[in-house]
């Protein structure tokens, strides 16, 4: 399954689709997220969101919940399933085009590194799950939601690695196609 998902990537990421779904994101990243930052601010406060949390425990989960109030755990989960649903399919499209793109120019088509445009699909379904344990947390709050509390922490952690290894592996690989296309006209 993960094969066909990575293959069928490469065959739909062309460069005027990569060079869309960069323009998709740049206007995201320009005009909802921050109102959507403005509007996290006026609940989180100086309690922080698990969302831009690199990691946290359990205990710094519920911390958040209790400063946020009923009002702003309620808001938080409304973000979560609205917001937060489209802001990892953008974030995806980008990467996961951009990255098998430029990895159809930066190597061979046989190459293993060709399934590097999986990083970010794995980014977005953990940023799913992250979505729906802290939301559960902050239903739920004051009840304890064991085992879930502890995950979202982790979930979270992997959830950076893969969307900050995503954008690692994009500019390693505009850094090795470049030095490729550098070497060809080099030596013609």
């Amino acid at each position: 399954m993960w094969m066909k998902l990575s293959d069928r990537l490469q065959r739909f990421s062309t460069g005027r689709v990569a060079l869309f779904a960069l323009v998709i994101f740049l206007l995201f990243t320009a005009s909802v997220l921050p109102d959507q930052a403005a509007e996290a601010e006026v609940y989180a406060g100086a309690a922080g969101s698990p969302d831009l949390s690199l990691f946290y425990t359990a205990d710094d989960l519920y911390r958040m919940a209790a400063a946020y109030g009923e009002d702003g755990r309620q808001a938080y989960v409304r973000a979560r399933f609205t917001f937060d649903l489209i802001w990892p399919l953008v974030y995806t499209l980008f990467l996961g085009t951009a990255i098998s793109w430029v990895y159809g120019k930066a190597f061979s088509p046989g190459s293993p590194w060709q399934r590097a445009n999986l990083a970010p699909v794995a980014g977005m379904l953990l940023d799913y799950l992250e979505n729906m344990a802290t939301s559960a947390v902050m239903m739920r709050y004051p009840s304890p939601t064991p085992v879930v509390d502890v995950m979202a922490g982790v979930v979270t952690t992997a959830k950076w690695g893969f969307v900050g290894g995503s954008f690692a592996l994009l500019l390693a690989g505009l850094g090795l196609a470049a030095w490729r296309w550098a070497r060809a006209r080099a030596a013609q």
